[in-house]
C-alpha cells in the first residue's frame, strides 16, 4: 500500500468524496487498461470503468485491509464487471479497435516497440481462455505479484503459476503459428 493510502481509504470509507477522488485518480488508468484489454472497445471500457468506481464507492465500507493492496480489490470488482458485461451483452471483440490502446508499462513496452509485435500479442491474448487472459494481463501488463493475482482470482499461487505457464505456452503457439 502506498504511503498514506490506508488513511485515504479510511477517509473514503467514512464518506469523504475527496479521498475517494484521490483513489480514483491513482487507479483509474490501471483499471481502464485492464478492462479495455478485456473488452476491446474504448466506449465500453470507459462505461465499465465508470461502473467499477461507482460500485467501489458504494461498497467501499466493505473493503477489508487483508495485507493486499487496494488495487487487488479494485481488479476483482473490474473482473466481475467484465464477466457481467459478457454475460449480458454477448458481444464480439473487434481486435482492430485495440490498436488505439497505448500500453504504458515500462517493464515490457521498451521490449515490444514494434507495433506489429504488440498487435500479434494482443490478438494472441484474446485467443486464450478468460482465466489465462486474466493471468497474463494482471501479471505482465498490470505487474501484480503472484500473491496478488492468486488472491484476486481466488486461486493458490501454485494454480496461478500453472495458469501462467500454460498461458505463455499457448501464447507462443498462437504467435508462432
Amino acid at each position: 500500500m502506498i504511503d498514506g493510502e490506508k488513511n485515504i481509504i479510511e477517509k473514503a470509507i467514512k464518506g469523504e468524496a475527496s479521498a475517494f477522488g484521490l483513489l480514483y485518480d491513482k487507479y483509474q488508468p490501471q483499471i481502464y487498461r485492464f478492462i479495455y484489454l478485456k473488452v476491446g472497445h474504448r466506449e465500453e471500457a470507459e462505461d465499465l470503468t465508470h461502473q467499477v468506481f461507482l460500485k467501489t464507492w458504494g461498497s467501499i465500507s466493505r473493503y477489508d485491509f487483508r495485507g493486499f493492496p487496494f488495487s487487488s480489490w479494485l481488479y476483482q470488482v473490474a473482473r466481475n464487471q467484465v464477466i457481467d458485461y459478457y454475460r449480458t451483452k454477448k458481444v464480439n471483440i473487434a481486435l482492430e479497435d485495440i490498436v488505439e490502446l497505448k500500453i504504458e508499462n515500462p517493464s515490457y513496452s521498451s521490449v515490444m516497440d514494434d507495433n506489429s509485435d504488440i498487435e500479434k500479442v494482443k490478438k494472441a491474448i484474446h485467443q486464450l481462455n478468460p482465466q489465462q487472459q486474466d493471468v497474463i494481463i494482471l501479471r505482465f501488463i498490470e505487474d501484480l505479484s503472484l500473491q496478488e493475482v492468486a488472491s484476486l482470482l481466488d486461486k493458490t499461487e501454485t494454480a496461478v503459476k500453472l495458469l501462467q505457464h500454460r498461458a505463455i505456452k499457448n501464447l507462443k503457439k498462437i504467435i508462432n503459428s
